[in-house]
């Protein structure tokens, strides 16, 4: 049933579930009542009915001397979440405090005489993530080779945020762009998500993956193998604007695919 993968992704356990929703069909009942309509033991019932009373999902009454649990309305699960997230907040929080104060001891262990790249691997949907938010401590620009299609594909819902965030961070994006349908139509969003970009000529010229130079890091993410590869070399980077400041310039100067 629907309800019970909803229980389950917001993070009840098999035995939650069937008391949660056993209760909510008793309205009112004992740890008996309930124990008998779940197959699960009294001590079970108790452990699970404190949880769940704890959430704010279910309250506690006595009467007549007998203990009884009350389901409250489904609908409270909104707030079971939002304080789920408030809390979720507060622990990222406190993480983020113990690293700043690591911080300094963590940055004195890297070698600075070091010239060699440096080459990381990101996997997944949590990985490339992870890797495209580093674009946001990009020094005023980035340069990009990208696709709206397969980026929002790769990363939905994640890109109207991230834009704002880039915004407000003063990070202009300049991108050069396969020619679509998709492209073209958000590239009509470049004044309001500080963005500057051309199209290539030819239509043939479609690509799916994207690069990323900022900073002394270029950034390849494959969309369509949900990985990513970050690369930081100031000599390789380095070489890799001025090739693109060249492409971005004769695509200009001949108004092949600008947009305005």
């Amino acid at each position: 049933m629907k309800h019970k993968q909803v229980l389950e992704n917001i993070g009840f356990s098999n035995k939650e579930i069937y008391v949660y929703t056993a209760l909510l069909e008793l309205d009112t009942a004992t740890p008996t009542q309930i124990s008998k309509k779940t197959d699960l033991n009294r001590s079970s019932c108790y452990d699970v009915l404190d949880i769940l009373v704890k959430r704010g999902l279910v309250s506690k009454l006595k009467k007549n001397k007998k203990i009884y649990f009350h389901a409250r309305d489904p609908r409270e699960l909104f707030g079971y979440l939002e304080r789920e997230k408030s809390e979720a907040v507060k622990s990222i929080d406190k993480k983020k405090k113990l690293v700043e104060e690591a911080l300094p001891e963590l940055l004195s262990m890297l070698n600075p005489s070091s010239t060699r790249p440096k080459v990381e691997l990101f996997e997944g949907v949590k990985g490339v993530r992870e890797a495209y938010e580093d674009t946001l401590t990009a020094d005023g620009i980035y340069y990009a080779y990208a696709n709206f299609e397969t980026m929002h594909e790769g990363l939905p819902n994640f890109f109207p945020e991230y834009y704002e965030r880039r915004v407000k961070a003063g990070i202009l994006g300049r991108g050069i762009f396969p020619d679509n349908e998709t492209n073209r139509k958000q590239l009509l969003r470049n004044k309001l998500e500080m963005r500057e970009g051309v199209v290539l000529p030819n239509k043939n010229d479609q690509f799916t993956p994207e690069i990323i130079i900022y900073n002394d890091k270029m950034l390849i993410v494959s969309w369509k193998e949900k990985m990513a590869v970050r690369i930081e070399s100031r000599e390789l980077v380095q070489m890799q604007k001025i090739i693109f400041g060249q492409l971005y310039e004769f695509l200009n100067q001949k108004n092949q695919g600008k947009v305005v």
